[in-house]
């Protein structure tokens, strides 16, 4: 068979697949017929000939010729796509169990299926790229075969909660769950989808119905995988029904015999008003006796007017409903009887947050016409349930100039350098979320979803970003962070900062901006002889003086009007002056059980922090959550009045003093019994015959009631006994703050390990020292052999480690330290080491204030956070996905505050 060389003439009679290489141009569309070289694809090429698809034209060489019709001259190309598809066809897979598959997110930016462009899917490895990183993965793997997934949201026809319309409500969920009986429904937002098999780098489009016509070998193969991907679950959506499980509703112990009363009451079905205010929202009906009231106003200023609690007061008639949520299913009620606090419990209040994310307006300045904003700098956050306290502390974070050059000035670079799975990637993800908050290209107002949306005033909403895979990454293998429960702002920022430290171990380390060092001055009250430490720390916990509000009187009149019942009374917060706080800071701290070296007894001793250092950027905690006396957590409702400028000089350190004495370097004996020993604590080493391996030791005496105490609260019995023996017996009080300064170390639960059990003295075999913990220890500006040093001192533990060695700097003095872990020796020209020390960034301690984050709620375990950022002079609120601009910003009523350093 000879080659068919001529360029034939074709016109179209009726549709042509686009995925034959038609192109548009001017006089409508065009193309050209590959030559073929066998019967095969001449007898291909001819079906269409037969199907009437096409005609032929001539036989004429001359690119030119045509044959007019309707909307101009054409040429068709037909791309051999059946061809492409064979020699690309042991690349396609079909998923199996366990596969991930991202069909819903870009592995390297925010595009979506939903986004222009679309998303293709690596019908290989199962990654998405948007369309501007599909040619790049491409050229880097050599993977063809993409399908390309696009989404258009369908107008919403339904309000999701038809209540007093005429229309029965959806069921309601009884449970904070997905994907499981009581809780959320899996379906997903209704969309038209479109796909389509795309082959790279000529982007050559395949349907669903071109498929048809290719050979069975190729169309079946293809056909499973589309399939296998379209039903497979997204990463992101299984990851969503993995994280959320809650509680369940119980059954009040008035259901059985609760008295009704026949009075002749009738509800109509819509039109619900307090029969006492003329409230139209919240409206709960007694199931005793049919009235008709509001339900309690929350701590936001939204709910009712409390008429249905005062009713039950009143009658004592102790079950409710909710109008507007009766379905055959049930409905919400509440008991007053059995939970006084609210009409909703914990888990209704997180379900009816996460039914309207993005939408709790609890900071905001109320009553204020806030004016949206959009553009560079000003991307809003989707809350993925309960993840305000991410979006609030990473939206902070990069407007620090450190994490802006780290991470998005070289996105390019670190896309480049990128793993295969770029989607596990550390460095990947937090460049995609950096780059994605400030470039503005999601900076864009939300799409109307209908009419029943449409507020009265703007409300700011935007695309915004969804930070799903950053999330599942930082969270990974927390057990805390993984989940979909709240959490606290501050504890994610350190456990964030804690990851950058272990993957900036070369490099520019962006934590550096709020790292510094504190000065721990202990001086023993009887012998007068001092003992100085120094220890690394990123957040100034700013303790919060109760007994210093300015309002005394106030608080005194509302406590005694709220034991009376008098639930109108408005709230008072108790004014606390910021520098009654910078004062309990500073103060001296009594000592009453210290082990003073110097008289080798107990005595009392003071100990006074300081600064070492100030960092560039200064983080400052409100310590607002504490615990009662019955050791419920609980919030502190303060109003403190943070200033804008902050000169923090006077609390600079200033080391030993002169003519002053230092305390002995003499450790204290340790608590133990002198007729128990125990032998090999930190793991068996000997054998039955040979026990020269073993470490002989005493064990300690444990106050046995304070560790039955803290075991009662629920903690694990070897955290409290390791609370109880690292607090010296002084009491519950030390031992509870220990835990809760510990409850994250990774042998929070281990055995008490008491030092001096291991090879040696405290120390562990260098050959079973964790290398990630000698890097991270490295990372910090000191050599290996200091690190190596302080985890043999303390059994490999890497938070311990950390602690020992700044609490022997003095011992380190004479081993080498430089940049990077390397000896003096071997570095430029020899030049003595800097001292021991981590690296820290130092200067004076005047700072403004650029960004605060609040939180609403009674505990860090529910509530919501958002966040308040000062830009170019204008403080702007970042509520999830809203970003306005801030007219009345709640500065006294902050949790975390952020300052930068002024330049002098």
């Amino acid at each position: 068979m000879s080659t068919v060389a001529s360029i034939q003439h074709v016109t179209v009679t009726s549709r042509i697949p686009s995925s034959f290489g038609l192109r548009s141009t001017q006089g409508g569309v065009s193309g050209f017929i590959q030559p073929h070289t066998d019967d095969t694809r001449r007898a291909r090429q001819q079906t269409l000939f037969r199907a009437g698809v096409i005609k032929e034209a001539g036989g004429s060489k001359k690119k030119d010729a045509s044959v007019p019709l309707k909307s101009g001259i054409i040429y068709l190309v037909m791309a051999e796509v059946g061809e492409v598809l064979m020699s690309v066809l042991s690349t396609i897979r079909v998923p199996k169990p366990g596969d991930r598959v991202h069909k819903d997110e870009c592995a390297l930016s925010f595009s979506s299926p939903e986004s222009e462009g679309g998303l293709y899917l690596c019908m290989n490895s199962f990654l998405g790229f948007g369309s501007q990183y599909v040619d790049r993965y491409h050229a880097r793997t050599g993977q063809r075969a993409y399908l390309h997934i696009t989404r258009t949201r369908k107008t919403k026809k339904e309000d999701d909660n038809n209540s007093g319309s005429g229309h029965p409500p959806k069921k309601k969920p009884t449970r904070l769950a997905i994907g499981i009986e009581g809780g959320f429904d899996v379906e997903q937002e209704q969309y038209e989808e479109d796909i389509k098999v795309v082959i790279l780098p000529d982007r050559q489009e395949v349907t669903s119905e071109d498929l048809a016509t290719m050979p069975d070998v190729v169309r079946e193969r293809v056909s499973l995988s589309m399939a296998g991907i379209m039903a497979a679950d997204s990463v992101s959506h299984a990851l969503q029904v993995q994280q959320w499980d809650g509680e369940v509703r119980q059954e009040s112990r008035h259901a059985i015999e609760l008295k009704q009363l026949d009075n002749g009451v009738k509800i109509p079905p819509s039109g619900w008003r307090c029969e006492v205010c003329d409230l139209q929202e919240n409206i709960w009906m007694n199931l005793t006796d049919g009235k008709l009231l509001c339900g309690r106003r929350y701590f936001d200023g939204t709910g009712g007017n409390n008429h249905a609690l005062l009713h039950f007061q009143e009658t004592g008639y102790p079950i409710a409903v909710k109008l507007g949520t009766i379905t055959p299913d049930g409905g919400d009620v509440y008991s007053y009887d059995e939970d006084d606090m609210t009409e909703r419990t914990m888990t209704e209040l997180e379900i009816a947050v996460n039914q309207r994310v993005g939408e709790w307006e609890v900071i905001q300045e109320s009553g204020t016409t806030l004016r949206p904003l959009f553009g560079n700098g000003l991307t809003g956050m989707k809350n993925l349930g309960n993840s305000c306290y991410l979006n609030s502390v990473m939206q902070v974070l990069f407007t620090v100039p450190d994490f802006q050059n780290k991470y998005v000035s070289n996105i390019d670079k670190i896309i480049d350098e990128a793993p295969s799975d770029p989607t596990q990637d550390f460095k990947t993800q937090v460049a995609k979320l950096g780059y994605g908050l400030l470039s503005g290209d999601y900076s864009k107002p939300a799409p109307d979803l209908g009419e029943e949306n449409v507020a009265s005033e703007p409300r700011g909403d935007q695309v915004g970003i969804a930070p799903r895979m950053f999330k599942a990454l930082i969270g990974r293998g927390h057990p805390e962070f993984s989940t979909n429960r709240q959490q606290d702002a501050q504890e994610f920022l350190l456990h964030f900062i804690n990851m950058v430290e272990r993957n900036c171990r070369s490099g520019s380390n962006p934590s550096e901006a709020f790292r510094f060092l504190v000065e721990e001055r202990i001086v023993c009250q009887q012998s007068h002889k001092a003992k100085y430490t120094q220890r690394v720390d990123y957040i100034v916990q700013l303790p919060v003086p109760m007994d210093q509000a300015t309002n005394t009187e106030e608080l005194q009149e509302a406590e005694r009007r709220r034991e009376e019942g008098d639930s109108s009374s408005p709230i008072v917060r108790a004014q606390i002056p910021f520098t009654a706080c910078m004062a309990a800071l500073s103060e001296p701290e009594i000592l009453t059980d210290f082990w003073s070296s110097a008289v080798q007894s107990k005595t009392t001793a003071t100990k006074t922090t300081r600064f070492a250092s100030f960092p560039d950027h200064l983080v400052i905690q409100i310590k607002k959550f504490t615990f009662g006396q019955d050791w419920v957590p609980k919030k502190l409702d303060v109003s403190i009045d943070v200033p804008d400028t902050l000169d923090l000089s006077d609390l600079h350190a200033i080391g030993q003093q002169p003519g002053e004495e230092l305390l002995p370097e003499v450790a204290p004996p340790p608590l133990m019994t002198p007729d128990v020993e125990v032998k090999g604590i930190l793991g068996y080493q000997g054998n039955d015959e040979d026990d020269s391996l073993y470490s002989p030791l005493l064990s300690p005496v444990l106050d046995d009631s304070t560790v039955s105490q803290l075991c009662e609260m629920g903690f694990p019995l070897e955290a409290c006994r390791k609370a109880v023996y690292y607090t010296g017996n002084t009491g519950i009080d030390a031992a509870m703050n220990w835990i809760m300064s510990h409850m994250d170390d990774p042998d929070f639960a281990a055995p008490l390990v008491l030092p001096g059990c291991s090879s040696g003295a405290g120390t562990t075999p260098i050959e079973s020292l964790s290398e990630e913990h000698l890097a991270t220890i490295v990372s910090m500006g000191f050599s290996r052999d200091q690190a190596t040093k302080a985890l043999r001192a303390t059994s490999n533990v890497l938070d311990r480690a950390v602690d020992w060695i700044f609490s022997h700097l003095d011992d380190l003095e004479s081993m080498d330290v430089s940049e990077g872990g390397r000896s003096a020796a071997d570095s430029e020209g020899g030049r003595d080491p800097p001292p021991p020390g981590p690296r820290v960034k130092d200067g004076p301690g005047k700072y403004e204030l650029f960004a605060f984050i609040s939180h609403m709620g009674t505990s860090t375990m529910c509530g919501h956070y958002v966040c308040h950022i000062k830009k170019d002079h204008q403080w702007v609120i970042f509520n999830d996905q809203k970003v306005c601009a801030s007219e009345k910003p709640p500065k006294d009523l902050g949790y975390l505050y952020f300052y930068r350093r002024v330049a002098e």
